[in-house]
């Protein structure tokens, strides 16, 4: 959801609200498309790739679907696909934990991403190599407790005091401003803001999650429905998912072809940026998954683990119905 995504550096300029009509090459007529939306989670960008692939291949005409992509406005993704305002969208393990917990029902239908790239970035020049280095500094995020829990467990393991951090809430201020101006290190995803940054020439320090705890290694961002769905319209559920899957597939296989999709259905993007961030991140969608959008339940459980450990839960997890993996083409498992 947006403030989630703050953190991450994804200063995007705000591109269209919805999404192109239906390319040619679809086989559907679209008086007979069923309308689905989808909802992202924060301004189109390479996490996002196979959806527009999907979109502009024909892959959702194929299947009977008319879809909309919307952008969340200030209610959130998770928000409006659990109240059925919206069909489905993306999230992330994090919230979906939390919205679970809380009763909320969302459901997770397919892992975008099959690790965790994101990490705490800093400026070579501030000599931050490591979460020790984080005593004395100032941090940058958004003001959620899962920033002081993620921090202090990577300085634990060094020994280092996480009271020993400033913590700033930099808004909507974009990373790079913030790093020159407020702060000296904050949460980015490196498919992005950390291949902008090459671009500019910037080098940067980044300690990545997943390599200090496995129990970090989530899955974000996950494509999200809501119970109701899944219980009263699993065809259509299944469909979506099935279009999906082809159209991130396409982006593992084509990532330059993919790229000029996404920059052609959303033109305000930096091109350069979006060309080399679909590079990067093309190979990590499916990664060592046995295919794109795999769960699995071990990370599932070991996430929830670690919040609960870290006091971020206030309730009982469960599991299993938080995701399934049934709605993903070429068979299904839990």
């Amino acid at each position: 959801m947006k403030k989630w995504m703050v953190v991450f550096g994804a200063a995007f300029a705000m591109a269209g609200c919805t999404s192109e009509t239906p390319q040619e090459g679809g086989s559907g007529d679209e008086s007979e498309l069923e309308k689905v939306t989808m909802v992202l989670d924060w301004t189109p960008n390479t996490n996002h790739t196979g959806l527009y692939a999907a979109q502009a291949e024909g892959y959702f005409e194929e299947r009977g679907l008319d879809v909309e992509i919307i952008m969340p406005g200030e209610t959130g993704a998770d928000q409006l696909v659990a109240s059925g305002k919206a069909d489905f969208g993306i999230g992330a393990q994090e919230s979906l934990t939390e919205a679970r917990v809380a009763d909320i029902p969302i459901v997770s239908i397919a892992a975008i991403i099959q690790h965790n790239t994101s990490g705490f970035a800093s400026p070579a020049d501030k000599n931050i190599t490591s979460p020790a280095d984080y005593e004395g500094k100032t941090y940058g995020g958004w003001g959620a407790p899962v920033e002081k829990a993620v921090i202090a467990s990577l300085m634990e393991q060094e020994g280092a005091d996480v009271e020993k951090v400033e913590f700033l809430n930099m808004g909507n201020t974009d990373f790079f401003t913030a790093v020159e101006r407020d702060v000296d290190f904050a949460w980015i995803y490196y498919g992005w803001t950390g291949i902008e940054a090459e671009l500019r020439g910037e080098e940067l320090n980044m300690q990545y999650l997943t390599d200090y705890s496995e129990k970090l290694d989530y899955y974000t961002p996950v494509l999200t429905t809501n119970e109701e769905m899944i219980a009263e319209d699993p065809d259509t559920v299944r469909a979506f998912t099935a279009a999906v899957a082809e159209g991130y597939q396409f982006a593992i296989d084509n990532p330059g072809e993919a790229a000029d999709i996404l920059i052609s259905a959303v033109p305000d993007l930096d091109a350069e940026l979006v060309r080399a961030s679909q590079e990067w991140l093309s190979p990590k969608y499916q990664a060592d998954a046995s295919r794109w959008g795999e769960q699995d339940t071990e990370v599932w459980a070991d996430y929830a683990n670690w919040m609960n450990k870290n006091g971020l839960l206030d309730g009982e997890f469960e599991v299993q119905e938080a995701f399934t993996n049934n709605f993903l083409p070429e068979g299904e498992s839990e």
